[in-house]
């Protein structure tokens, strides 16, 4: 078992760097050379983790250029080498490494954050929704500790940059649109409902009370909470109404009263 894990180590030493004795290890032939072979198999383990960084980073992808994506690509493998099992999961650091590499294009940054969580909601967990009638069931007494469980696919994003706008105009094929940063970070939302992944900005006080509820924090908390942005008269309206809107955009699965 050590030669063979001592073999495989060798191995990916090799598909990371293209350096160590692994080479000697490897038969060779007349038209194919030990170390073509391994050429052969370094480039095609490399092109595909960099096919599966542009699948889940398109707009990554667009924004750096064919030439430019591929050589930070073969850096990021040598930095944050695949140990997932799938594929699917090579990319969950490309956000880290845009902020090392890019500090001047902190858009390229936020890019692979928002595309990482669209990703990440789209293959969330298929739990089943609530709809408006469950808080028909809530007696009044009741409301003070009631508590939200979210779906999976739900995430919360801050963005300084102008990356929602830049990715819709990449996916839908409308024509890049210049950077822009926004004087305040901006909220945003992702979830999933039913096949389709969405997003949308949210006011601050809905922001604070989406975050309350990640928190576990309950009905009456969430109002007091909101009394920075809204008069303590209009906080359980305020605060109904978003949980009326997170019921229609299928945000909640459980009520804990």
């Amino acid at each position: 078992m050590s030669e063979l894990l001592d073999l495989q180590r060798s191995m990916m030493q090799w598909l990371l760097t293209e350096e160590g004795d692994i080479q000697s290890k490897v038969v060779g032939t007349e038209k194919v050379s030990s170390e073509t072979r391994l050429a052969i198999y370094a480039n095609a383990y490399r092109y595909r983790l960099i096919d599966a960084l542009s699948d889940n980073y398109p707009s990554v992808h667009t924004l750096l250029g064919d030439e430019s994506f591929y050589n930070d690509g073969v850096l990021y493998l040598a930095t944050y080498p695949s140990r997932h099992f799938s594929i699917r999961y090579f990319g969950n650091q490309l956000e880290k490494f845009l902020s090392e590499h890019y500090q001047d294009t902190a858009v390229l940054a936020e890019m692979a954050r928002f595309e990482w969580a669209l990703r990440n909601s789209f293959d969330a967990t298929d739990n089943v929704s609530l709809g408006l009638e469950a808080l028909q069931k809530i007696s009044p007494e009741s409301w003070a500790e009631l508590g939200f469980v979210l779906h999976p696919s739900v995430a919360r994003l801050d963005l300084e940059w102008n990356v929602p706008q830049l990715w819709a105009a990449i996916e839908n094929e409308t024509g890049q649109i210049p950077f822009e940063q926004a004087e305040y970070p901006v909220a945003w939302l992702v979830w999933r409902k039913q096949l389709k992944t969405y997003y949308r900005s949210l006011d601050v006080d809905e922001a604070w009370a989406l975050d309350a509820v990640m928190k576990g924090q309950h009905f009456s908390d969430i109002c007091a909470g909101v009394c920075e942005w809204v008069d303590e008269a209009y906080a359980p309206e305020r605060v109904a109404g978003f949980i009326s809107q997170w019921l229609v955009d299928d945000l909640i699965i459980e009520l804990k009263h």
